[in-house]
């Protein structure tokens, strides 16, 4: 993923949010499940198809303590990984 990609929520996807913060991914369209930890679920709740790659993580620095200085490349992958099993698109830019 590039810093300037957008993603978007798969519409059918569903959270369930669990104890201490941690949740799941369901999507109903393909029977699979992903579970997160609190980070991964504040990233989840930032793809909304209007913040960049480097926004959410920009969001997530400012969020959380310690933020480790591999945080893009952490997030960017599993915003990717997310894409790669349809829980998550890409907003594609209108020309």
């Amino acid at each position: 993923m590039n810093p300037t990609d957008i993603p978007i929520a798969n519409p059918v996807v569903v959270l369930r949010e669990e104890f201490d913060d941690w949740a799941v991914l369901f999507n109903p369209d393909t029977a699979e499940a992903v579970g997160t930890n609190p980070v991964g679920v504040a990233v989840w709740k930032r793809i909304d198809g209007k913040r960049s790659i480097e926004n959410i993580v920009s969001e997530i620095q400012n969020s959380f303590e310690d933020t480790p200085d591999a945080a893009f490349k952490e997030i960017a992958v599993f915003v990717n990984t997310l894409a790669e099993n349809g829980f998550v698109g890409l907003e594609l830019e209108s020309k």
